[in-house]
Formats: structure tokens, C-alpha cells, sequence
């Protein structure tokens, strides 16, 4: 004997399910649906009516499921019975019962076209084709749902059709105007519990209206265009209205509040025109058309461009909840209840269109976060409206997400010192901030050192290091921080001075008050002792002009002249060159530079008498000097002394006058001064060596036009 384990035999099949596929087959499901060892699976169908029975195989591995292909009519009862085999032995299901028009299950219908019905605005009708798998002549139950284009919510509508036609329509009504809407069919054999599918769905659009009322508004330029400003109007349908009719264009009347004589008319497709109005205050309409009719006019109020605008919001703030930014702003104003709200992104660029919005009996204003950019920065501006009149705005910034900045400052150095520095940067471009800059972070490292940070406020741009050490290398770098974190900048190096300015002013100011102290004491010896200091700067110099060697008289200057042994002066008889000499009385020097006045004075009182007369009959020869282009001979020997005076024929008080004008007695020459043979002039010694002194003998054609 052999004997098994119920664990072996395979497991009783359960939850048969069977569905009648009308015209197509007749499937049995059943649980489990997977077995660990192989089984066979056999389905027993008996016909309850004709008892006859038939059977259909499957396996494990094809899943647990069978399908039967034949004898498959209306109406009829099936017994059905699943048999499960494996090695270990079988196991039988229980008996089930099948009414084949309860589990009968008809392809969907397929629609061909939805289309708005002429003359009826809110309808459209839905055609489609009946299922070619359908019982013929039966009543279906059908299932029609439908939703606006720009809407996720479905809305259903079941009615019921008879299968007399292969076609068949159904007119949708309560609809909107002018509106796309997307509809799907289902449907159901009567009694059967099985839908088909859904259909493939088809749009379709009702018929338009008249239009609707606008919502107007404009934006005032600050351009002019041949002395008018221009005035953009922007409008859009009325808030809380539906689309419901095409637009064909717009007509714009417009004049000056207090004169309506000068209306001007515009025509147009566009839905932002520009319009260039005077100064004064004006008036605005505008209505829209198409063919059904035109919409109610709206109207606008331009105020004058020196009206003052009235003020009533005292505060404004932003918050984000879940899924939507929230703009709250103060009123005390109780009789203003209209608003006006405007946002436009904040770029580098050129700004972008406008958005806006009318709110009324409430202070505060949502839009969802998926309709705002992430990371873009926003202008929002609140207008009170008091009946036709625009307030002053109310201005905010916000972000519905930010970021990381997508690049860090870029610093520069200024001001380098010693022990000090100066960081300035420039605000990161608009569109590279992600968000709100809430400070921005300095580091700053010396070479082969530990490195620093300083962090200032956002509307700072510049910081000053403090403490560096002299003549040392540093790399700095800038980071702007927002709330989701910072971006550093590129990094840039500099290096402290070894001296600084204040030290060159220090050492510059004490070298030179060292200097402005000396002359101060210098000029206040001066002052106490001025001789003293005038004979140290200035030391006196005699004018060899006003010398009163001129003035001498006979046998002295005789006797001056003849002075051979004095020093190394020479006098050579044989050529008679009158040389240069040194002489410790300075007499030669004196001699030399007054002769020439000598010789003028002598001409004077002689003009009768030749040179050789009056230097006793010799020839002689000439000198020249350098102060003179030449210089008449004249004879070098010395008359005899004697007390005569140099000025023969002149009387006594005539010479003497002639010496005081030649040598004043202030300058102390006189002719006993100079006969002194120990006082020595440092002047006249040092210019006599610089003149040069030429005797020549060829020009006597000179001398004699001289005498």
C-alpha cells in the first residue's frame, strides 16, 4: 500500500469567475492562480438545458484560466466544475451556475463625432456606433461621461439605447458656451453585470454667445511721443466669466474728461494697444464684438498727469502655505473695498508682460505656486480703487521657492595699506540670485595662514580688514547667502604695503618741521643781530666802477706803479707787455681796472696833446680789455712823481670834486685809502686773473681816429 499526505494533493480550486464574451468565447477563472509543482487543470461545462457537457485543459504554467470557443448561445445555463491534478492525485471544485445573460460583457462603443447642434448654444450632439459584438435586437445601457478641456473633474450622464440601428446619437445639454469639452461612452447589456470599456474619447465645442463683459486696465509710461505720454491699456475677460464666444475685435473710444467734443475712435485686434493721450485727465471705453454681438463696455479713468494720487495702504507682507502665496496688506481706508493687483517677474531685461488681477471685499490676494516661476524674483504692487479713481500704489518682493545663487560676488581690492584693506563687490545680476541675498560673507587668508571671515548685511557692498600683518600675501573671496545657502565667488589676491602713506607724511613732516625750525631760528638771529648775519650771507663787495684810483696824484702814482719787487710781478722793459701780477697790496688789480677811466679823464683836460705827450713821448703799446672792443697804446712808463695831480691844468677844488664823483666817500675810497699798501681787495685780485690782457702794435689807424 501507498499512502499520501493531503499536502500533497494540489489545492482545491476557489472564486470561479466566468464572463460570456458575446459571439467570442466563454472564460472560466479561478484561484490560486500559481501553483510550486505542476498541475492540470480541467473545466467542465454542462449545459443545464440540453445536459450535454464538454470540457476544455490548462496548466499551471499557462495560469489558471480556460476558454471555451463553441456552443456558445442565448440564453442558456452553464454548470461549471474545475478538476486540479497533479502526480499525488485530484482535487474537484465545487458545482457553480452561469446564466450567459448575467455575465455577458459587449465591446464599447466607438464614437464618430461631437458636434454643437445649430440654433442651440449650450448642446452638443454625440454619435457613435453600436458594438459589432452585441446581442442584435436587445436594449443596452449606456454610460456618458464628459469634462471642459481646461477641467480634470468628470461628470456622468446614463441613459439607455436600443440596438435597432448600427448607429446611434445623443444630445448632451446644460452646457457652456463656447466651450471644448471631452466625452467617453461606456455601455451594458440589460441584466448583465459586466460594462464594456471606455471608448475612446472625443472633444467636441458648443456654440458661441455674444461676449462678456472686460476688465480693464492700463500702465502708465513714462515715454512721450510728440509731447504725449503713452498709456498702455490691457484688458481680459471679467473675472469669474467663462470663455464662451470667438472675438472677432475690439473698439476703443476715448477724450478728455472735461471735453467730450474730442473723442477719438480705435478699432483693433490687439489686446494691449498703446494710446498717447495730453496731460489732462481722460476717459477710456472699450467693448468687444464678433458676429452673435458685442460685450458691455468697460471703462477706465486716466488720471491727469499731475493729480495726486491718494494713499491708504499703511503695510504689505507675503507668506507661502502649501501650495499657494498669499499677499495680505493693512487698510484703515474702510470705504475703499476694491484692489487692484499687479506682479511682473523682476529681471535684468526687459520686463516681461504684465499680470493682473481685480479683487474686491478683501485685503488680501492668493495665486497658486505652480503659476509663479521657482527662483524668480517678483514685483507685486497692490492699487487702491475708490469708484473711478486709482490710489498710489503699494510695492513687494517675493519669491514662491528659492535657491542657491548661481554665482558668488565678484570683489576687488582697494585701498591697501599696511595693516588694512579694502573689499568692495557688485551686486549678483538679478536672474543669478535665486532668491533674497541675506548677507554676504568675506574670507580672507593670508599665505600659509589660518584663514578668516567678516559677514555684513545685504545692502552693504564693501567691508574694510582690519589687523593684516605688513607686507604680506592674501587671497579673498566673497559668498552671498540666501536662505537655501550661499555661492562663493572667485577668489583674488593682494598683497600689504611695507610703508605706509600716514609713515611717508610722518617722516616727510618731521624732516621737513626740523628744516621749518631752523629757518625760524635762523631768521630770528636776524633779526636780534641782522649785521652779523648780512656779513655771513652777503659779504661786501666793492664796485671796482667807483674805484678812486683815478683821482691819484703825480709822484704817489708814479711810485705805486713802480712797484717790481712786490711778489712775482714782471715788467719787461725790452717788450713792454703790461702782464698779470700777483700783488699783496691789490695795487695792480685797482690800476688795471681803473686805467681805462684814467685815460678818458686825462683826454678830456689834454685834447690838444697826443698819447705819446701825455705819457711822456714813447711808443707804447695798447691794452685791451673785455669790457671794451679796444683799447687806444698808450705808454706804460710812469711819469715822475710829484705832487702834482694826475689832472694837469685843472685847479685843486676841480680835482678834488671830480674825486669825490668818481669814489664816494660812503663807499670809503679814497686816496689814502688806496695808497695803504697792506689793504688788499679780495675782489679786484680774483677778477684781474679772469680778464685777459692784449698788447699789440697793429692799430694805429685806431689810435689815430682816437686822437
Amino acid at each position: 500500500w501507498t499512502f499520501y499526505l493531503l499536502s500533497d494533493l494540489p489545492t482545491k480550486p476557489e472564486n470561479i469567475s466566468c464572463v460570456f464574451y458575446y459571439s467570442k468565447n466563454f472564460t472560466c477563472t479561478w484561484s490560486p492562480e500559481k501553483e510550486a509543482n505542476f498541475i492540470s487543470y480541467t473545466v467542465r461545462r454542462t449545459l443545464y438545458y440540453l445536459h450535454d457537457s464538454d470540457t476544455c485543459t490548462s496548466t499551471s504554467e499557462n495560469g489558471s484560466s480556460c476558454s471555451f470557443y463553441s456552443r456558445l448561445t442565448l440564453p442558456d445555463i452553464y454548470i461549471i466544475q474545475v478538476e486540479a491534478q497533479n502526480a499525488y492525485g485530484i482535487i474537484k471544485s465545487d458545482i457553480t451556475y452561469w446564466d450567459l445573460y448575467t455575465i455577458t460583457k459587449i465591446e464599447p462603443p466607438k464614437i464618430s463625432s461631437v458636434k454643437p447642434v445649430l440654433g442651440l448654444k449650450k448642446m452638443v450632439q454625440i454619435k457613435w456606433t453600436q458594438p459589432v459584438l452585441a446581442p442584435k435586437s436587445s436594449t443596452l445601457n449606456y454610460t456618458l461621461r464628459f469634462r471642459a478641456v481646461n477641467s480634470t473633474h468628470w461628470m456622468e450622464v446614463n441613459f439607455t439605447k436600443s440596438c435597432v440601428n448600427e448607429e446611434a446619437a445623443y444630445n448632451l445639454t446644460g452646457l457652456q458656451a463656447f466651450t471644448e469639452y471631452v466625452v467617453a461612452l461606456q455601455c451594458v447589456a440589460q441584466k448583465s453585470r459586466f460594462w464594456s470599456g471606455w471608448s475612446q474619447e472625443k472633444m467636441g465645442i458648443t456654440m458661441e454667445e455674444a461676449p462678456h463683459g472686460l476688465d480693464l486696465w492700463r500702465v502708465l509710461r513714462s515715454d512721450k511721443v510728440d509731447g504725449k505720454r503713452t498709456v498702455q491699456l490691457l484688458w481680459k475677460k471679467a473675472k469669474g466669466t467663462p470663455v464662451l464666444e470667438k472675438v472677432l475685435g475690439y473698439n476703443i473710444w476715448y477724450f478728455p474728461e472735461n471735453n467730450t467734443n474730442l473723442t477719438e475712435t480705435m478699432n483693433t485686434t490687439n489686446q494691449q494697444p498703446e494710446l498717447y493721450l495730453g496731460n489732462q485727465t481722460y476717459w477710456v471705453h472699450v467693448i468687444s464684438y464678433n458676429s452673435l454681438g458685442k460685450s458691455p463696455e468697460a471703462t477706465l479713468r486716466i488720471p491727469a498727469i499731475d493729480e495726486k494720487l491718494f494713499q491708504c495702504i499703511e503695510a504689505m507682507h507675503t507668506y507661502l502655505t502649501q501650495d499657494q502665496l498669499v499677499v495680505e496688506w493693512q487698510s484703515s481706508a474702510l470705504e475703499v473695498d476694491t484692489w487692484m493687483v499687479e506682479w511682473v517677474p523682476d529681471l535684468d531685461s526687459k520686463p516681461l508682460a504684465i499680470s493682473w488681477e481685480s479683487v474686491s471685499h478683501t485685503r488680501n490676494w492668493t495665486i497658486q505656486q505652480d503659476e509663479l516661476k521657482p527662483f524668480w524674483c517678483y514685483n507685486i504692487s497692490v492699487y487702491p480703487m475708490l469708484q473711478n479713481r486709482v490710489g498710489e500704489p503699494y510695492s513687494i518682493q517675493a519669491y514662491v521657492k528659492e535657491g542657491v545663487p548661481s554665482a558668488g560676488p565678484v570683489a576687488k581690492v582697494e585701498h591697501i595699506g599696511v595693516r588694512t584693506a579694502t573689499i568692495t563687490w557688485k551686486e549678483i545680476p538679478k536672474h543669478q540670485r535665486n532668491g533674497f541675498i541675506n548677507n554676504y560673507t568675506i574670507f580672507y587668508q593670508a599665505e600659509d595662514g589660518k584663514e578668516f571671515s567678516k559677514t555684513v548685511n545685504s545692502s552693504i557692498l564693501r567691508c574694510d580688514l582690519e589687523s593684516l600683518t605688513r607686507k604680506t600675501s592674501y587671497t579673498v573671496r566673497v559668498m552671498a547667502s540666501t536662505s537655501a545657502g550661499g555661492a562663493n565667488g572667485p577668489g583674488i589676491s593682494f598683497k600689504t604695503l611695507s610703508i605706509s602713506v600716514f609713515e611717508i607724511f610722518l617722516v616727510t613732516s618731521l624732516v621737513g618741521g626740523g628744516l621749518l625750525i631752523l629757518i625760524l631760528l635762523t631768521v630770528a638771529y636776524g633779526i636780534k643781530k641782522p649785521n652779523k648775519l648780512k656779513h655771513l650771507c652777503w659779504p661786501d663787495v666793492p664796485n671796482p666802477a667807483e674805484s678812486s684810483i683815478a683821482t691819484w696824484c703825480g709822484d704817489d702814482f708814479k711810485g705805486k706803479l713802480n712797484l717790481k719787487k712786490l711778489d712775482n710781478s714782471v715788467y719787461r722793459e725790452e717788450d713792454r707787455i703790461l702782464k698779470p701780477c700777483s700783488s699783496p697790496n691789490g695795487l695792480i688789480d685797482k690800476l688795471v681796472v681803473n686805467f681805462e677811466n684814467f685815460l678818458e679823464v686825462v683826454s678830456a683836460e689834454h685834447p690838444g696833446k697826443g698819447w705819446e705827450n701825455i705819457l711822456g713821448g714813447e711808443k707804447n703799446e695798447y691794452v685791451t680789455s673785455p669790457n671794451r672792443p679796444y683799447c687806444p697804446t698808450v705808454s706804460t712808463e710812469i711819469p715822475p712823481r710829484g705832487s702834482q695831480c694826475l689832472c694837469p691844468g685843472m685847479l685843486e677844488e676841480t680835482c678834488s670834486e671830480t674825486r669825490e664823483q668818481l669814489l664816494p666817500p660812503a663807499q670809503g675810497f679814497g686816496p689814502g685809502h688806496l695808497c695803504e699798501e697792506g689793504a688788499s681787495n679780495p675782489y679786484l685780485k680774483n677778477s684781474v686773473t679772469t680778464r685777459e690782457f692784449l698788447v699789440s702794435e697793429k692799430l694805429p689807424e685806431q689810435i689815430q681816429r682816437e686822437v
